[in-house]
């Protein structure tokens, strides 16, 4: 590449930062045009060339980008020395093409409209509201903590494997859109990652990569989690960047599937958001309800937290402050605390329902 053409990439960078702020600030024109106009068709396209593959493409592109960019310095340090400025320059041509193909493959979702808008109900609930749900979760996750264990002190293990949850989560998925079908999913692309213990180190539960729109699974999280977890990542598939909002999309998805265990998992995903969300606010009635809960119930939970305290390490806070400052960055003025919205949408999806969760 001559180096006229790397410096009309190069001066891009800014100018494409400064349409895509532009478009943003119309969502509609996003939502029509982008969310529900050319990508379906990307992403379409991308699940059929990549979603065959039994192994993640995008994360054996990730490692040979990062090889191929440490071999480049390594081969050419003393130039990079010498000439820094063009170094500089071709690490911002990199970000200048990184930056059109993810904005024309999946980011410009970021600044489509919010899923409340497109389902028609409000965001705000009251303390009373939160109880009042958070005692519901928490009956429907006992309800089937019990039928799948016929006890109440024994933990819920899911006996499928992880190729058998994917399946189960395009399932769930083709049934949930005869009630809604802009959440059709064909040509299922949902993988685990070959990184799910550097995942995991992070703190992340999976992910989706913008360039080949495949849905990362961390594949050593406790198996009773993979359900919710799947549908949240294919929600983002589906062109839903806010993280509220796939959490929203993976429990509707999951609550409704014919499963059991898809069930638990889902009610038992939300019931943990309820919980923490009612802790900050009325630690009164936290108290009240938790004792309610099964012994297995809370075993889970356990379970998931134990998992979770063995990779602790102390670079975790720092890739969660950088994500933090992404989503920040794309849209979501909450950040990271955006997972927890989808409590307000399930509180408010409830009562536009006449009580049905």
């Amino acid at each position: 590449m001559g180096q006229k053409t790397k410096t009309v990439i190069a001066i891009a960078l800014p100018l494409q930062i400064l349409l895509v702020k532009w478009i943003g600030s119309y969502p509609n024109f996003v939502e029509d045009y982008y969310s529900n106009g050319i990508y379906p068709y990307i992403s379409r396209l991308l699940r059929l060339l990549f979603g065959w593959l039994p192994f993640s493409f995008g994360d054996l592109m990730y490692t040979a980008l990062v090889f191929l960019a440490l071999r480049y310095i390594y081969l050419h340090w003393k130039s990079i020395k010498g000439e820094p400025l063009l170094f500089l320059k071709n690490i911002v041509v990199v970000l200048s093409i990184a930056f059109f193909a993810f904005h024309l493959l999946w980011g410009m979702n970021y600044h489509r409209q919010p899923i409340n808008w497109k389902l028609g109900i409000e965001r705000d609930y009251t303390v009373e509201e939160l109880v009042e749900l958070t005692r519901y979760i928490a009956d429907k996750a006992n309800q089937y903590q019990l039928e799948l264990t016929g006890d109440t002190i024994s933990p819920v293990h899911i006996p499928y494997s992880k190729k058998e949850i994917f399946s189960k989560t395009e399932e769930a998925y083709k049934n949930f859109a005869k009630q809604y079908p802009d959440f059709e999913y064909e040509h299922r692309s949902l993988k685990s990652s070959i990184y799910s213990v550097p995942l995991t180190f992070m703190g992340y539960g999976g992910y989706l990569n913008p360039f080949t729109n495949e849905a990362q699974v961390n594949g050593v999280t406790p198996k009773f989690r993979l359900p919710a977890v799947s549908g949240h990542e294919v929600g983002h598939q589906l062109g839903y960047s806010a993280e509220g909002a796939t959490n929203f999309i993976g429990f509707l998805v999951t609550s409704q599937s014919a499963d059991p265990y898809f069930k638990y998992s889902a009610y038992h995903h939300a019931l943990g958001y309820c919980l923490t969300d009612l802790y900050h606010k009325d630690e009164e009635r936290y108290n009240e309800i938790v004792p309610t809960l099964h012994a297995g119930v809370k075993e889970n939970f356990n379970e998931l937290n134990d998992f979770w305290k063995k990779y602790e390490n102390p670079l975790e806070p720092l890739f969660k402050s950088v994500f933090n400052t992404f989503l920040k960055a794309n849209n979501q003025k909450e950040g990271i605390k955006s997972y927890n919205s989808v409590v307000g949408l399930m509180i408010n999806y409830r009562k536009q329902r006449s009580g049905q969760l």
